[in-house]
Parts: C-alpha cells; structure tokens; sequence
C-alpha cells in the first residue's frame, strides 16, 4: 500500500506527515512525500526568469523534502519526490495516478477557528477532483499512533452502501472499532420518530456490509442490529441530532485516535470527488481528520489477500 503525502514546509505540512504516519502504521503503508512546484514554462525576454532559477527552485524543494523525511519514523517506509505540473492540485492527483496511491493525505490551513479545519485553494481543489480517497488533517494535529476507531458518516442518498463497505473493509483490515454515524437537524421533522428511522437505516446497512469483510476471526460486541452477522466486527450505530449539523457533529464524542469517513456529493462525477455543502459544514465543526471518498470507489484487491474474501478486501 502506498500513501501520497502532499508536503509543504510549514505547519500545514508537518500536519499531513502526522496523520499520514498514524494511517501508515495501521496497515503496513508506505509513504510518498510529494513536493510540488510550478511547471517550467516558456518566458519572452521581458518575464525570463533569473538565471538558475529552476536549479535554486529544485535545491529548495529537495530541502523541504529532506525535513519532511525526518519526520518519519524508521518503521513507516518513506520516499520523496519533486513533482511540478500547472497546479499543485493536479500534479498531486497526477502523482497518486504515477505512484498508484491507494490514499492521498493533506492538511489544513492554518487560521482555522479552534485550530480544525480551514480548507486552503488547493484542498479545495484536490476535494472536487482527487480520484483517491483524500484524508485531511486538522490544523496542529500532532498524533502519530495508529487509528484506534473508524467513523463513517452515512446518509440516505445513492452510494452510502459503497461508503458503508469501504468503511467496514478499513475498520476490519486495522482491528479498530467502526461508528456509523447519522446527523440530524431539528427541521428534518419528530425528532425522536427521525432519529429512529435513521438508526434502523444505518443498522440495516451495517449488517448487510459486516458479513464480507467481519469475518477475520476479530471478536467484539454485537452490531447495531445484534444480529450474528454484525457481532463478527465491533460497531455501533450513532444519531447524532443538532438545531445545526455543526451543533450535531459537537455533540458526538470524539476519540483521539479516530477519523471520519464521508462520501463525496451526488455532484460528483464518476469515481472522483465533490465535497458537498454538508460535508463543508461538518469539516468546520470536526475535531478529528476526515477521509472523502470519490464517489464510486472501487475496492482494491491486495497482492496477498488474507483467508477472507479477496475480492471483498480493501486496500484501505
């Protein structure tokens, strides 16, 4: 498995290490650290630019290359690379293609209140059209253990099963608890009748998932239905109601270890993503990194499957 690392030298950068290496050390990943700069491009006399300054422009991102390598432990296998294209954005999709990433990693700008997430020019570009699944670290996100639970946000529009078993697949390849949550809002009617209906939703969809990829051997408690097939993987389903989905996603609880799984919007085209206005209201109330997945993301098969399923098993 491998992880592209969009690396910057400042605190956005050391943030995205961060979280890269606590997803790393969950599955075994190497990491690609990836410096992006700008294209060469024809200059006429009047723009040309000073002499040497591809050399000095390289010198630089092989410096910040350099940093960003140390700050990786010996145990998680890492490389660095200079890419350059038209946008910082596209040459990093361009990089999961050239490296066959099966997860692209980023962090946030730094002037998010609470120190959570400010989503700069790039992420937003990168979370409208990465074709990978993109995880975004908050802002002075320092943990560097592996996940210790995986939550996924599950709502009731087209593609919430396909996120439902990459989830499923995540939390069972890593021996992690999985929390399916559904937010709600006060204007979404009877909020006790609402918050019924979802978690039946959700835990109907949870028991259809579980029996592919919760039969590993893993014990723990019973699904959110208790039925045998989702006692096979430790889950739980989880309403969260708010007068706002900021408000709802305030009141869950939060492990340290843990991140957030949310697809990409109806908007999206074919396996690729769009961050959706709700996934943009829950990003600004999230303490935890996030993980978008493209929208019709097809599961990878590893080379060397374990005993379980192998056209079930995630590279994630």
């Amino acid at each position: 498995m491998r992880y592209v690392v969009g690396y910057s030298a400042n605190a956005r950068g050391r943030d995205a290490v961060n979280l890269a290496v606590s997803l790393a050390r969950g599955r075994g990943a190497a990491l690609d650290l990836v410096v992006a700069i700008p294209e060469a491009a024809p200059f006429n006399a009047a723009h040309a630019p000073a002499a040497g300054y591809d050399n000095y422009l390289h010198q630089q991102a092989q410096e910040w290359l350099d940093e960003g390598l140390r700050l990786i432990p010996a145990d998680v296998p890492a490389s660095a690379h200079i890419r350059s294209g038209e946008s910082d954005a596209q040459t990093l999709i361009d990089a999961c293609d050239e490296f066959g990433a099966d997860m692209l990693v980023i962090g946030a700008t730094s002037n998010g209140l609470f120190k959570r997430f400010t989503v700069g020019s790039v992420a937003g570009a990168l979370l409208h059209a990465a074709t990978v699944p993109v995880a975004l670290a908050p802002h002075g996100y320092h943990r560097r253990e592996a996940l210790t639970r995986v939550s996924c946000g599950l709502g009731d529009r087209p593609g919430a099963e396909e996120l439902l078993d990459y989830a499923v697949s995540m939390a069972t390849n890593r021996h992690v608890p999985l929390r399916v949550v559904s937010l709600l809002t006060l204007d979404e009617g009877d909020s006790a009748e609402a918050a019924e209906s979802a978690r039946a939703y959700a835990a109907r969809h949870l028991a259809a998932a579980l029996p592919a990829a919760g039969t590993a051997g893993e014990s723990g408690s019973a699904g959110a239905d208790g039925g045998p097939a989702a006692a096979a993987h430790p889950s739980d389903v989880v309403v969260a109601q708010g007068r706002s989905v900021e408000e709802a996603v305030d009141r869950l609880d939060w492990e340290d270890g843990e991140i957030l799984l949310i697809g990409s919007s109806r908007l999206a085209r074919h396996r690729s993503i769009f961050l959706g206005s709700t996934a943009n209201r829950i990003l600004r109330a999230l303490p935890v990194p996030m993980i978008v997945v493209p929208s019709d993301y097809e599961l990878k098969s590893p080379s060397h499957s374990p005993s379980n399923d192998p056209s079930r098993e995630a590279q994630a």
